[in-house]
């Protein structure tokens, strides 16, 4: 039987930071995408993990993303705080302007974070977790490409439109949630395809409207949003908030911009960071502490709270490395090796 192969976090990370220095990103930026790469496949989100980075390298290699982009903080003293991306990648654009959003929202008790032009493809955890290490409550929401059919339609319209929540908490890890409001994230039924493997029924249709557990056709066709009726109207609020409000791409503007779905999209993003403490000032209680209450309760009756097994599964690769297939392995050392000329043709 063949050996796994484990490699350290930080070992991983190091990888990874040098093939996107390798294919032209600066290094503050590459250090950016390759740690919200890496995160992902430390807390297992494979869907989030390398399989990110060829999607990068493509976009990349066709000239729709900007590797040496500066990000430009534009800041009128209001709450509203606004980066320019300059049609790099998000996260960089986020890390440059998450310590004035944090004093913001501490000052003011709410605070906004508009990012402009960036080319968005990790999910959006990253983003509440690290507000809420700084104390904070928020939100984080994007559109993405026009995959979805809104409730009762059978024509991709809306994006799956990932939305995140993060509350701090007193222990070691916040209240995170983080989810499509397709019935699943377009990666994940990528993995299926590549797998061989069927989708879940009422994940998709087929481009005729019809039911299919196929991810071939799936992709061909329309993904469903949860909830029918009430993931529409969340997702469609989404593409208003974080599309039609900040004059930014709504998801098939995204779609019309890049040319096809072989790329990944480039639009805005919107993340909401609220102080607790500036809420419940007059109040004389403290929300964290009674927060833990209404958490504690959860717990109490066996519930688990969202982000609690991709907690584990980060304790449990930061202990003891993380594990890659050989196939994984092969890839990395193919991107590390060639950088853009790896995924030419």
């Amino acid at each position: 039987m063949a050996m796994p192969n484990v490699i350290s976090v930080d070992a991983l990370l190091a990888r990874v930071q040098k093939i996107f220095e390798n294919s032209g990103v600066r290094p503050e930026s590459a250090k950016t995408v390759a740690r919200v790469i890496v995160a992902g496949e430390r807390d297992n989100c494979k869907s989030h993990g390398l399989y990110r980075i060829e999607g990068c390298l493509r976009v990349i290699a066709a000239g729709k993303v900007a590797p040496d982009a500066v990000p430009e903080i534009h800041d009128a003293g209001k709450s509203v705080i606004e980066v320019d991306a300059k049609g790099g990648f998000s996260n960089p654009a986020f890390d440059a302007a998450k310590p004035l959003l944090v004093a913001r929202a501490r000052e003011t008790g709410l605070a906004a974070l508009v990012i402009r032009d960036c080319l968005h493809f990790s999910a959006l955890w990253h983003d509440v977790e690290a507000l809420a290490e700084q104390g904070l409550a928020s939100l984080s929401m994007c559109p993405s490409y026009s995959f979805v059919a809104p409730a009762g339609g059978k024509v991709p319209l809306l994006g799956t439109n990932p939305i995140a929540f993060g509350w701090p908490r007193l222990g070691e890890t916040p209240y995170v949630f983080d989810f499509a409001t397709s019935m699943a994230a377009r990666g994940e039924i990528e993995l299926c395809r590549r797998a061989g493997k069927p989708i879940p029924e009422g994940w998709a249709v087929d481009r005729n409207g019809n039911p299919t557990t196929d991810p071939e056709a799936a992709l061909d066709g329309a993904m469903l949003t949860f909830g029918a009726h009430k993931g529409s109207a969340i997702s469609t609020m989404i593409e208003l908030l974080a599309g039609a409000m900040l004059g930014e791409f709504m998801s098939k503007e995204a779609l019309d911009f890049m040319g096809g779905t072989d790329l990944l999209p480039r639009h805005g993003a919107l993340v909401l960071a609220l102080d607790p403490q500036v809420f419940a000032a007059r109040s004389g209680r403290d929300p964290i502490v009674e927060g833990e209450r209404l958490l504690d309760a959860i717990n109490a009756q066996g519930a688990r709270l969202p982000s609690q097994r991709r907690f584990e599964a980060r304790r449990k690769a930061l202990r003891e490395g993380i594990v890659l297939s050989a196939a994984e392995m092969d890839q990395l050392d193919r991107f590390e090796k060639l950088g853009l000329a790896a995924i030419s043709g």
